[in-house]
């Protein structure tokens, strides 16, 4: 058994020995410091009798959070709708499902450079254009 002064003398070189055996489990694995993807840009549309409006209109590429309020006094559906073709020869296309009228739904998209129609499938209710510039700054 080790008295007080034996402790004390093994003390130091175990307080080093701890964290540098710790550290030497650290390494050895290189990773790519890739950039991450921009933040989510929230863009708000509003549903009236006469239409469509969205804001922010122009965003950079990358994701979105699509929020819809419906202020009409009948249940709508929006939809988010690129110009572009899919390899399938139609336009992408995503979809709420319904909202009631004072609801609001939400929509996230990748979205790419171009121009896009948000609508409803109501008569009378007319779309409004988000356009989509070059790809947005990575996040810090």
């Amino acid at each position: 058994m080790l008295g007080s002064t034996g402790a004390r003398r093994w003390a130091l070189p175990v307080a080093l020995l701890v964290p540098a055996l710790a550290a030497g489990g650290c390494g050895g694995e290189d990773f790519a410091n890739d950039a991450r993807p921009g933040d989510v840009v929230i863009v708000s549309a509003v549903i009236t009798p006469r239409g469509v409006s969205v804001s922010p209109s122009r965003v950079g590429a990358g994701l979105i959070e699509l929020r819809a309020s419906n202020q009409t006094s009948r249940s709508q559906r929006v939809q988010l709708r690129s110009q572009r073709l899919a390899s399938g020869g139609r336009p992408l296309a995503q979809t709420t499902g319904p909202i009631s009228p004072g609801g609001v739904a939400t929509l996230k998209a990748g979205v790419d450079e171009g121009t896009y129609t948000v609508t409803t499938r109501s008569a009378g209710v007319g779309p409004a254009s988000l356009v989509v510039a070059a790809q947005r700054r990575s996040a810090p």
